[in-house]
């Protein structure tokens, strides 16, 4: 039968309390001096970002405008006929005008003919097509139109009555009332804006494609030269490994809209530009991720290769490319997938492509416009991120 194993004794207990205890009290600090450092940190950082989430939930109504044009894209439209009548009208003293004209069929009435500001106006339109769109308006001599009304139909008969009272702000002289009807003829077809969105949205690709394919005539070589496995064992070879490593290091550490920016002034505002920001940022971007391909691949066949006596360049040849191609392709759809990204970026900065079309449509405030340029980059992004997916899947 097993003898049951002792208590620890009262000293032993203190010989366990003074080694842990010590450990577990500094384990404290150190974690309460973490939380106080972090806190201070965060705490600092809220001030200098001045965050304020107050302001932000009171202002979100001027959003409003913005997301419901982003949301109703300007993509299609439907053709439509319009016609109009103007009745011509003296506000103030002077002659009576006449009262009626011919519009879309029907008649357009305004009553009287001469009024003062503050007199009631009536304006009565008869006959005239059912169930269109109508605008009215105020003319003066040299053309301006004001609004009286905007967002009327007329009736299942063609008809709109409206009568209002002249406003005081009106000065004195010949004026028209204008009256004018629109319909839809039934055909659909997509807007300017879309067709003109798609142009650069097929831009942006090529622009992404063209950028991507300089950037990789270039990073292959140089991505050699920045493999750890194939430089080491020479001065020189460390030397050039640690130059073109730097290299790539500095040219990915500049962001591609500085690079547009600096590329507009050098070749000007257009999409050559912003192919050049994506060769010198994706050199940097592909190279090191090709010479990090280089240094995992298996070095058996290096060795193999090596001990027939293979000089360096036929080592390479025959035992590291045959290992890196698959990887390669892979790198190489992906990047092109994340230039495609970037290309629809750089075009705000005079880069070209669609999101120099982008740029316009906000700065215009036509959201509608920005809205359907918008959902063509997110569709776009999404397809060429699928299809870059399926095939980096079937390479590897």
């Amino acid at each position: 039968m097993a003898q049951a194993e002792a208590p620890p004794s009262a000293v032993t207990r203190r010989a366990t309390y003074r080694r842990a205890g010590p450990t577990g009290f500094l384990a404290s600090w150190r974690t309460i001096l973490f939380l106080l450092v972090a806190l201070a940190a965060y705490a600092y950082g809220w001030r200098i970002t001045q965050i304020d989430f107050p302001t932000l939930l009171f202002n979100l109504p001027k959003a409003e405008r913005i997301v419901v044009g982003l949301l109703q894209p300007d993509v299609i439209a439907q053709d439509t006929e319009s016609a109009f009548g103007e009745v011509p009208l003296r506000i103030g003293d002077g002659p009576a005008m006449p009262t009626t004209a011919p519009l879309a069929g029907g008649t357009l009435t305004v009553t009287p003919g001469a009024i003062r500001p503050g007199e009631p106006l009536t304006i009565v339109i008869t006959g005239a097509r059912p169930n269109s769109d109508l605008r009215l308006s105020l003319v003066d001599a040299s053309g301006d139109a004001r609004p009286i009304r905007t967002g009327e139909k007329t009736d299942d008969s063609g008809s709109f009555p409206l009568t209002f009272s002249m406003p005081q702000s009106v000065a004195p002289g010949s004026y028209s009332v204008r009256a004018e009807l629109s319909w839809g003829l039934g055909r659909w077809r997509p807007t300017e804006t879309f067709v003109v969105s798609l142009a650069k949205m097929i831009e942006t690709i090529f622009l992404a494609l063209m950028g991507t394919t300089f950037a990789l005539f270039v990073s292959i070589p140089l991505s050699f030269l920045g493999a750890r496995n194939l430089m080491q064992g020479s001065r020189v070879g460390w030397t050039v490994y640690y130059l073109t490593r730097t290299l790539f290091n500095v040219l990915r550490s500049i962001e591609t809209l500085i690079l547009a920016v600096i590329m507009a002034v050098v070749v000007g505002l257009g999409p050559f530009a912003g192919v050049m920001a994506i060769v010198i940022h994706s050199i940097g971007a592909m190279g090191k991720l090709y010479s990090e391909a280089i240094e995992s691949i298996d070095p058996g066949p290096i060795e193999a290769v090596t001990a027939t006596g293979a000089s360096r360049f036929q080592v390479v040849l025959f035992a590291v490319v045959p290992q890196i191609v698959p990887q390669f392709l892979s790198f190489t759809m992906y990047r092109w997938d994340i230039n495609v990204r970037l290309s629809t970026v750089i075009g705000l900065v005079g880069g070209g492509g669609i999101g120099f079309l982008l740029i316009q449509y906000i700065n215009l405030l036509q959201w509608n416009q920005a809205g359907a340029a918008l959902w063509m980059i997110g569709v776009t992004v999404i397809l060429m991120d699928y299809a870059s997916a399926v095939i980096r899947q079937r390479l590897i």
